[in-house]
């Protein structure tokens, strides 16, 4: 894939950059008390400052969400760490775990494996569209023979949220 045709077609969550300051307010706010903390009781040293420094570091990489980015065929997710990229027009197993928080679980014909919260996808009709779009593909081709209940699921959930959505903005709710 080059870069051109992901740049010009991606669609994109947007949810991330207010989930994203959230992630950076709350490690800011820990960072910032617990120097405050440590300046007030008088024991606060250039070496400690760094170590809570570092400790709010952990904290934002803890609670940054990764940004999730689809096209024609593809969907992938960055962290603060890496890039993980499956091709959804050769997917051969869906599944989703977990009830409170959930996250469903891509894997591809080469064997690579995208991990992502259910609601990113509920919130950014274009990203389910792109992924939908896919799993219709990889049907096709027929690589895709494990997690289509799953997939059945998560696109009437998302179908009804749509629905009320649109009831609830047109005043018939």
């Amino acid at each position: 894939m080059e870069d051109t045709r992901r740049k010009g077609r991606a669609a994109g969550d947007r949810t991330w950059p207010g989930s994203a300051r959230l992630a950076a307010g709350c490690a800011l706010g820990f960072g910032g008390l617990t120097l405050l903390v440590d300046w007030d009781a008088g024991t606060l040293t250039p070496a400690r400052a760094l170590l809570w420094a570092a400790m709010a570091a952990a904290v934002l990489a803890m609670l940054l969400p990764a940004r999730v980015t689809a096209g024609p065929g593809w969907m992938a997710a960055r962290g603060p760490v890496r890039r993980r990229t499956v091709r959804t027009d050769s997917l051969v197993y869906v599944a989703q775990y977990g009830d409170v928080s959930a996250h469903l679980v891509l894997r591809d014909t080469a064997g690579n494996r995208l991990e992502l919260d259910p609601n990113v996808l509920h919130a950014n009709p274009l990203l389910w569209h792109e992924l939908d779009t896919g799993v219709r593909r990889s049907l096709d081709r027929g690589t895709l023979r494990r997690g289509t209940e799953v997939l059945a699921r998560l696109g009437h959930e998302i179908d009804d949220t749509t629905t009320l959505a649109v009831l609830k903005a047109s005043g018939l709710t």
